[in-house]
């Protein structure tokens, strides 16, 4: 179907604004830019009972960690959640009005990540840094007023490709145990040539040229796409990892191996939940102040998430 009427209005605004694409900018200009968009599309954001920073010990140093409590008595569960930036953009920031919204729809208490960046810290050290921090937030949650045994891991885009990856790393380690993943449009493949990454070209969205561009500054060593803590569509098996829930976008380079993992989880014998959000773009996952789509898939992954908790 065409772009929805809502998302063409994005894209007409940002055509008038003359906004050039992230990946013709410096790293320091395409933070920034990055961070304000997702801001502006973001709409108002959700208040929580409570929200608290700390850092902990991490393979690079200290670890930034954000926890948003929900208005609920006793243990609530946990989602340890990876925002989204191609690996390259993006901070604790980038992901907060999403794990407000989803403290307050699932009931749980979220906890983001600050994982460092690349090409400063290319891979794999965003992923040795999400490892600690699931096993720190297992160890400490009693503490913390959480429920460990009820622990969810989810992110979007290079957050999603995190969770996939943390979750295989997770099983192949031996824990903690997760309950659900959440894949939001992830990477699950560096070397994908699928048929919406050859069509998505629209230089007002993300296209496949933006997709490169971040691969470009996570990886390296191209050779270290083959990984299948990089690529987790590659990995040899599937199996034994935790039930998922996989929202992909009609209007996105990553939307056919987003939906070849959730096929591939499928066949590996994972429970899985996956949905396509039809005329929205990449990205679209965040912007609760202009896309119903928006809202819609986080009311989606909210009630998965809710389930998978209980």
């Amino acid at each position: 179907m065409p772009l929805h009427p809502q998302a063409e209005a994005l894209r007409a605004r940002r055509a008038s604004s003359g906004a050039p694409p992230l990946y013709t900018l410096t790293l320091a200009e395409a933070r920034a830019a990055d961070l304000a968009d997702i801001r502006a599309a973001a709409g108002a954001p959700e208040p929580v009972a409570s929200v608290e920073e700390f850092t902990v010990p991490g393979p690079g140093g200290d670890l930034a960690l954000r926890l948003h409590r929900p208005a609920a008595d006793g243990e609530p569960p946990v989602l340890l959640y990876l925002f989204g930036g191609g690996w390259t953009l993006g901070s604790l920031d980038t992901g907060d009005a999403i794990c407000r919204r989803l403290t307050n729809a699932v009931g749980c208490a979220t906890v983001s990540v600050g994982y460092r960046l690349a090409p400063e810290h290319p891979f794999p050290a965003a992923l040795h840094d999400c490892r600690v921090a699931v096993h720190w937030l297992a160890a400490h949650a009693k503490s913390l007023g959480l429920d460990p045994a009820r622990l969810a891991v989810g992110g979007d885009s290079a957050g999603g490709n995190l969770t996939a990856a943390l979750t295989l790393l997770l099983r192949d380690e031996g824990g903690p145990a997760v309950r659900h993943q959440l894949l939001v449009y992830p990477n699950t493949d560096h070397g994908a040539d699928t048929p919406s990454l050859r069509e998505h070209d629209d230089p007002l969205l993300f296209n496949r040229r933006s997709a490169a561009w971040y691969w470009g500054h996570y990886l390296a060593d191209q050779a270290d796409g083959a990984d299948p803590y990089a690529s987790p569509l590659r990995a040899p098996s599937l199996a034994g990892l935790p039930p998922a829930t996989v929202i992909t976008a009609e209007y996105d380079p990553l939307r056919d191996e987003g939906e070849q993992y959730a096929e591939a989880l499928r066949a590996a014998g994972v429970p899985v939940g996956a949905r396509r959000y039809e005329g929205v773009p990449h990205g679209f996952f965040a912007m609760t102040g202009v896309l119903d789509a928006a809202a819609e898939a986080q009311r989606y992954a909210a009630e998965r998430l809710r389930e998978a908790l209980r």
